[in-house]
């Protein structure tokens, strides 16, 4: 059956021609075989097409040494990649359904210099980020020399090393991976015994994949290269060690009995293993919190080993002096306020990076308390000064700041919302009151959320799954929510006693 007449007629744009043209092959002047046997295949392409988004293709097809083979062989990019390649510069569209397909695309938009693509993939994989594939997406980032993505990976890797650590992914990563995890300050653990078990899974695994004996003490150390040294095993108490590490095969009987000594003797003249950490201090990261205090203003802030947030007298009142974040700015709504003004629980941001709003962005978080209070809104940050596309940057002061907040009862019904649109500041956190003020219970779950609809850079990040105020014990990210960097967009959230 052949193609039909006229096909140009009922497409209304180029990029819909460029979809029929890729699809159909019509007109086509090249050929490529793509993957390896028994996957390969055979996909039809215009050498105009190419060579307008690629230098690679332009110098192939029309360069000094141009390409005389038809079909051309490319069997180092997976057809499904090669296949989104093309539909990127055929259509200006790409569809990323995959963590695995946008490695594969971010690997192909390098080969044929697209960076646009690039961006894209890079962008997928920013927001797929998750404990079970930040090894691999950090392993890929580094093959590939992408620095912010690295970056973020380690943040999810350092802050949520617990989740890392028990994820089957966690058997394949490479051994840079491992050194990379065990050379980090400060991570998300109860204790070092945790990455020691990791370390031991790893060299399992690793001595299966070889064919050695992972029943060998010789065969696990062969493997894992100077990962033990890097193990803060001063750090355990001696029981832990004992009934842990010193029973395992990757420590020798008098490697076991050094370490005990260590721990258990305070100057002991008993010398570590060679080259073994002499650390006695945990990973764990801690808030940093000033002392208590309070002024005649009625702010204060109680530290009993959790950190505590402020209480304001009044709505009006700036919180320049709140410590972690920026000023506050505050637009008012109408609302119902006692005069003893509300509370607010400002979450502490333990990691902090900045993320590019390019149509709608969403942020959630799910919470409970100890006590019934009286919900009244929350707080976000604004904007900050920043690239309005990844090209050219504009520096600002203010703008309008578009969003809709709700809170969400744990069966996902509707208790409140409001939508905000007002002039705010940059770098600063605006205050959003809820249309109606909204009484919770204690120990059940709630989730508010926050989308804002202005396209910019936004300060996200981790913050702290425990917070107090006042009298009130918050917990955040209840029922593993709190898998995104995006949860830190609510920075804060603003109630009152009944």
């Amino acid at each position: 059956m052949g193609l039909p007449c006229d096909w140009q007629i009922n497409k209304q744009n180029l990029s819909e021609r460029g979809q029929y043209l890729l699809e159909t092959g019509q007109w086509s002047d090249c050929n490529f075989i793509v993957g390896q046997e028994p996957h390969q295949q055979t996909l039809k392409g215009h050498k105009l097409f190419l060579a307008m988004s690629s230098p690679v293709f332009e110098a192939m097809f029309f360069g000094g040494i141009a390409e005389k083979n038809d079909p051309i062989s490319i069997p180092d990019v997976q057809p499904e990649a090669f296949k989104a390649l093309l539909e990127y510069i055929y259509t200006d569209r790409v569809d990323l359904g995959s963590f695995e397909l946008a490695c594969e695309l971010c690997y192909c938009a390098k080969k044929y210099m697209l960076p646009s693509l690039v961006e894209e993939c890079t962008k997928y994989l920013w927001s797929d980020l998750s404990p079970k594939k930040a090894c691999r997406a950090y392993e890929f980032a580094k093959l590939f020399e992408e620095p912010v993505l690295m970056e973020k990976c380690l943040q999810i890797i350092c802050t949520r090393t617990y989740d890392v650590l028990r994820e089957s992914s966690w058997k394949d990563i490479e051994l840079g991976t491992l050194l990379t995890v065990l050379e980090q300050e400060h991570l998300q653990i109860n204790s070092e015994i945790e990455l020691f078990y990791a370390v031991e899974c790893w060299a399992k695994a690793e001595c299966a994949r070889k064919s050695l004996d992972m029943n060998d003490g010789k065969s696990l150390k062969s493997v894992i290269g100077n990962a033990l040294l890097k193990i803060r095993f001063l750090s355990l108490s001696p029981q832990d060690f004992a009934e842990g590490p010193g029973m395992s095969l990757l420590l020798t009987k008098d490697e076991a009995f050094a370490i005990l000594m260590n721990i258990l003797c305070t100057g002991n003249k008993e010398p570590m293993p060679e080259g073994f950490s002499t650390s006695i201090h945990s990973r764990v990261k801690p808030l940093k919190t000033p002392t208590a205090t309070k002024d005649s203003k009625s702010k204060y802030r109680r530290i009993d080993g959790i950190q505590r947030c402020y209480k304001i007298s009044s709505i009006d009142k700036d919180l320049e002096n709140v410590p972690i974040c920026n000023p506050s700015q505050k637009f008012t709504q109408k609302k119902n306020i006692p005069d003893d003004g509300p509370l607010y629980c400002l979450r502490s941001i333990i990691q902090q990076t900045n993320c590019l709003n390019t149509n709608t962005l969403d942020s959630s978080v799910t919470f409970s308390v100890d006590k019934n209070i009286c919900i009244l809104g929350v707080q976000v940050p604004t904007q900050i000064p920043g690239a309005v596309n990844m090209l050219n940057y504009v520096h600002f002061n203010t703008y309008t700041e578009i969003l809709y907040a709700h809170l969400l009862d744990s069966d996902g019904t509707r208790l409140t919302y409001t939508h905000f649109t007002t002039k705010v500041n940059v770098n600063t956190l605006v205050e959003i009151t809820f249309n109606r003020p909204v009484s919770i219970q204690r120990n059940k779950v709630y989730r508010v959320g926050v989308v804002f609809n202005k396209v910019g850079w936004y300060p996200v990040g981790v913050c702290t799954q425990n917070m107090a105020c006042d009298s009130v014990f918050f917990s955040f990210g209840i029922g593993n929510s709190a898998d995104s960097v995006r949860d830190g967009l609510i920075r804060s959230i603003v109630f009152k006693y009944h």
